[in-house]
């Protein structure tokens, strides 16, 4: 569709921040998480210095005191 192909056009970087996967580990192993994988998002917004936008109430009283949530406020 277009919209794919104006999606694909544009000029997005990837990139893994070295301490990411460590991090991510850390922050899974504290909260009690068997998965690093919502850890990972904690992590890059805190090696980012940034906010963490998300849906999932879950997360966000997991790992709320970690870095600043946006989402839901109903539990």
């Amino acid at each position: 569709s277009e919209l794919l192909q104006a999606f694909l056009r544009l000029p997005i970087e990837r990139h893994i921040p070295d301490d990411l996967y460590r991090l991510a580990t850390e922050i899974a192993t504290g909260l009690g998480w068997a998965k690093t994988y919502d850890a990972e998002y904690v992590a890059l917004a805190r090696l980012e210095g940034c906010s963490l936008l998300t849906a999932d109430g879950r997360l966000k009283r997991g790992a709320g005191h970690l870095v600043e949530i946006i989402g839901p406020t109903r539990s």
